[in-house]
């Protein structure tokens, strides 16, 4: 679930300016998800990676009290402040994205102090990677930065190739397969995964996830396939 303004919105490769409003209850989508038999929520604050500090914590909140799912969260995160308030509301893991380019003094405190709670989010375009809400892009090699987060003890990255995100096109597989290549666990491919075909190749890979967005909201895949392919 992407969040702007407190609504279900997907955007095109990250453009703010391209973005389609698929519902305005948050929590009943949510909720809609939990009844198809997911367990697991992902949840980006579209706000709050823009502006820099959470926007959309309430909403957040709310989907956290009446949603029983284990929930990660992602989008202006900053601050430890935001991952204590995030973690009282149940929130069960955190994602770091641009502070982790920013002060990645920050990303080393955090996850010796929290553990499995902190999780960074590698954003990239054509190698590199990107940072506030994918509006700059940096010349750090995303490759590079996954060596360097590992080196630090961060178990979980969400990796996302933004030129794939939102354009029901399929993912990069490529890029997952030289990632996973270097044998970096724990790897949860984001951005334009649409097709069970893509989940089977991201699993031979040894992907340990990935999160599917735009192709649940258009129909292009069904929730309930995906599911029964995951329990199978």
């Amino acid at each position: 679930i992407d969040l702007r303004d407190g609504k279900v919105v997907r955007l095109t490769k990250g453009d703010y300016n391209a973005m389609t409003v698929y519902n305005d209850d948050p929590v009943a989508v949510a909720k809609s998800f939990y009844e198809a038999g997911a367990t697991c929520l992902h949840v980006v604050d579209l706000d709050g990676a823009k502006e820099g500090k959470a926007q959309n914590a309430a909403v957040i909140g709310k989907i956290a009290a009446e949603v029983p799912m284990f929930i990660e969260v992602g989008g202006g995160i900053r601050t430890e402040e935001q991952i204590i308030a995030y973690q009282s509301q149940g929130i069960k893991r955190v994602i770091l994205g641009t502070v982790a380019v920013r002060d990645y003094g920050f990303v080393e405190r955090m996850t010796e102090k929290y553990g499995d709670l902190i999780a960074v989010g590698v954003d990239a375009i054509d190698g590199k990677v990107a940072v506030s809400g994918w509006l700059e892009t940096t010349e750090i090699s995303d490759v590079e930065f996954l060596k360097k987060l590992y080196a630090t003890g961060v178990k979980t990255v969400i990796y996302t190739d933004i030129s794939k995100d939102g354009m029901l096109s399929g993912t990069n597989i490529e890029q997952y397969r030289a990632a996973t290549g270097e044998g970096f666990p724990n790897i949860i491919a984001s951005g334009g995964v649409s097709s069970l075909e893509e989940l089977a190749v991201l699993s031979e890979l040894g992907v340990y996830g990935a999160i599917i967005g735009k192709a649940l909201y258009t129909g292009t895949l069904a929730l309930k396939d995906a599911l029964q392919y995951e329990r199978n």
